[in-house]
């Protein structure tokens, strides 16, 4: 396709030089971009300012130097001001810059970069081609940096008049363990213009030249869905390498209802859309249905599974599409998740499962969650140079070659967690690695301000994460897994979460009874667990503390002193106690009229919630507030259950392993799913009953139910 492939003008370039370069059949791998709009919080993502230096310290072989922090920030306060930043009325070109005379303007960035190692360890590619054509005169500087972080000049180059290319061909011998190349360009008297930049590579080394389906799974989120369904449609690269867009939607506001917007999209698209209607059947239901269609469609060399909740970069598309086709084998190409609210910020660089505690982990040593390149920019920051080996990517977006879903199967059916994480270790078990590949990005609402430990959620956090540990830890009996499980029982309830407790307790006597409920239990399960909300006080909300009794603070702090969590020596004695305390009924009846205390989220600990029999808790959105009450009943309970069911995990860990492990194929298979999918069929409502004088259940919009 016209933007997958591109042959360099090396004769400019030979003219210009005056030697006589042998001239191959180019690919192009990325190119230059520039935001669709641009907002000032993602400017430096694309374009940035000024020189950087690097924030490598410490001598060779790890000998000598304090850490980047420190010398970044000897004092340990903020690390200075802030780096200037592009004025966005310079931007107006998706694909040029013009830079202002006595000006530079540097391309080290998230997505104007190219992540050199990466090329190097994953494709047989050896050499890339950077194209730059320019207009005025100035100087470039091609640039390149090591794992460690340190900055290298490359090349450099005096450039004048034009419009004319110039070629600089580099080579990835040197870049085994991470860095990047970039390149800056520097405007004179006059201003410099770049009308674009490709970085190539001979188009003979790709292994493939394929096409990608999306699977989008939406539920009540139309605007976002409409969106990235606009943005698809908007953009005639992507197009070309796009076979279908399913969005399988599962929500009660479903798309088809918004017709004015849809239909338009509908319209341009064609074929290209295809809206498929199911119960809702969680994310693993939403995108297996998504992977099931374009790997039984018979063209789609990939499948993307995408967020219905995000912004898109559609270059990240084309990039994770291209590196997959260069790619020595088959391989899963993920896209990094920037925040939302917050567009500068990346969530992580990459992750893997910490195989003893069966828990995400950041890749890098050094590495930091919540990175923001409009203070620390990529050239500043040294861990960002290393290349980060990953155990798996978050499906907000994630491309997965149709050939591996066909030789491992979907997802397992765990509704709403670890189904992106799970499936990654499945396929790096079969031969099928992972990439978290820098300069693909989506924007996505980040789970820093959330907490899907307490509530509903909670059941699936523990259910899935000890189904994965059963099917893929290494270590006798889970590792830590069991442990840090009882360990959560007890900080729930001594935090007086009981609705989040009893999601927990039924997740562990569910994965005693086995894997064979999974599949029959997907749709029902989540309705279920809500249902018992209204039982517990902690889980009946209401949107003012106003609406709650006045609080009547009887228990003041120690001493005055504020709440700390005990250290590791004094833990297990303060646990004993705290829970000795939970097993006896309130001596002051004052707390079951009036809460003892208000207490924000973000300070709602469960060794400063220990010391009350009645609290008001505000949620991590700060939306609604609940009434926490002691029961030392529930507790008694609950103690008991958690600890019988722990002993259980314990004893029958073998069992319970081969029987999920001898299960596992079934489960993921494309006929369980098909069961599924036809057993789960989008609910009828009575706007639809009366627009079809049926009271049947409910098919898909645009393509049918699988056999």
């Amino acid at each position: 396709m016209n933007a997958a492939t591109a042959e360099t003008a090396a004769t400019t370039a030979s003219r210009e030089s005056g030697s006589t370069p042998e001239i191959a059949p180019q690919r192009l791998l990325q190119r230059l971009i520039l935001p669709y709009e641009a907002s000032p919080d993602i400017v430096p993502l694309y374009i940035e300012a000024e020189d950087a230096r690097s924030g490598a310290t410490g001598g060779a072989f790890g000998l000598g130097g304090a850490s980047d922090r420190d010398i970044a920030d000897p004092g340990g306060s903020p690390r200075g001001a802030s780096p200037a930043h592009v004025d966005v009325s310079e931007l107006s070109d998706r694909h040029a810059a013009r830079i202002p005379a006595h000006s530079m303007r540097s391309f080290g960035t998230y997505f104007n970069a190219f992540p050199a190692s990466y090329w190097r360890r994953w494709t047989p590619v050896r050499r890339i081609r950077l194209t730059i054509r320019t207009a005025g005169s100035g100087h470039l500087i091609v640039m390149r940096s090591t794992a460690r972080g340190t900055l290298q000049r490359q090349e450099s180059r005096n450039v004048s008049g034009g419009p004319a290319d110039q070629v600089f061909d580099l080579p990835l011998t040197a870049f085994g363990d991470g860095g990047w190349y970039w390149f800056d360009a520097y405007a004179g008297q006059e201003p410099l213009t770049i009308l674009g930049a490709e970085w190539t590579a001979d188009a003979d080394l790709a292994r493939t030249d394929g096409t990608f389906s999306i699977s989008m799974t939406t539920m009540n989120k139309v605007p976002y869905c409409l969106d990235n369904i606009r943005t698809i449609a908007e953009d005639p690269d992507l197009r070309e390498l796009l076979d279908v867009m399913y969005v399988i939607d599962q929500g009660s506001d479903r798309l088809r209802d918004h017709a004015g917007e849809l239909d338009p999209l509908q319209e341009t698209l064609g074929e290209q859309l295809q809206i498929i209607e199911q119960g809702n059947i969680g994310g693993s239901g939403g995108f297996s249905r998504g992977m099931y269609e374009a790997s039984t469609g018979g063209a789609s060399t990939y499948v993307i599974n995408c967020d219905d909740d995000i912004v898109l970069e559609a270059e990240s598309l084309i990039r994770m599409t291209t590196f997959a086709d260069f790619a020595t084998r088959p391989m899963i190409v993920g896209a990094h998740m920037f925040d939302l609210n917050n567009r500068s910020v990346l969530h992580t660089f990459g992750e893997v499962v910490d195989p003893w505690r069966i828990q995400p982990a950041l890749a890098n040593p050094g590495a930091e969650m919540g990175h923001d390149f409009a203070l620390d920019p990529l050239r500043s920051t040294p861990w960002l140079h290393r290349r980060a080996d990953v155990d798996y990517n978050g499906w907000w977006s994630c491309l997965i070659p149709t050939e591996t879903v066909r030789a491992i199967g979907l997802s397992l059916p765990v509704f709403i967690k670890w189904d992106d994480a799970e499936y990654g270790l499945r396929a790096k078990k079969a031969g099928y690695p992972t990439v978290s590949l820098p300069g693909a990005g989506v924007w996505h609402m980040s789970w820093v301000d959330k907490d899907d430990l307490v509530g509903w959620q909670a059941y699936f956090h523990e259910r899935n994460r000890i189904i994965t540990a059963l099917l893929h830890s290494p270590y006798s009996r889970g590792g830590r897994v069991i442990k840090e499980s009882q360990f959560m029982d007890v900080k729930h309830l001594i935090s007086m979460q009981y609705y989040t407790e009893a999601g927990r307790l039924m997740a562990q006597r569910d994965v005693l009874e086995g894997p064979d409920a999974l599949h029959p239990s997907i749709g029902t399960k989540l309705p279920e667990i809500r249902g018992m909300a209204a039982g517990f006080d902690d889980a009946v909300s209401r949107k003012d503390q106003d609406l709650y009794p006045p609080v009547q603070i009887d228990k003041p702090p120690r001493k005055g002193r504020p709440f700390s969590e005990p250290g590791r020596l004094k833990l297990p004695v303060w646990t004993v106690k705290a829970l000795a305390k939970q097993l006896v009924k309130p001596t002051k009846a004052q707390a079951e009229e009036n809460p003892q205390a208000a207490i924000a989220h973000i300070d709602a600990k469960w060794w400063r919630l220990s010391a009350y029999d009645s609290a008001l808790v505000s949620n991590a959105e700060g939306t609604q507030v609940s009434w926490y009450k002691r029961d030392p009943r529930q507790v008694r309970e609950m103690l008991t259950g958690a600890i019988g069911a722990h002993l259980d995990l314990h004893r029958r860990w073998p069992e319970l392993q081969s029987t999920y492990r001898r299960a596992a194929a079934h489960l993921t298979s494309f006929e369980a799913w098909e069961r599924t999918f036809a057993e789960n069929p989008a609910p009828v409502r009575a706007q639809d009953a009366e627009q079809s004088g049926s009271s049947g259940a409910g098919a898909t919009t645009t393509g049918g139910s699988p056999a």
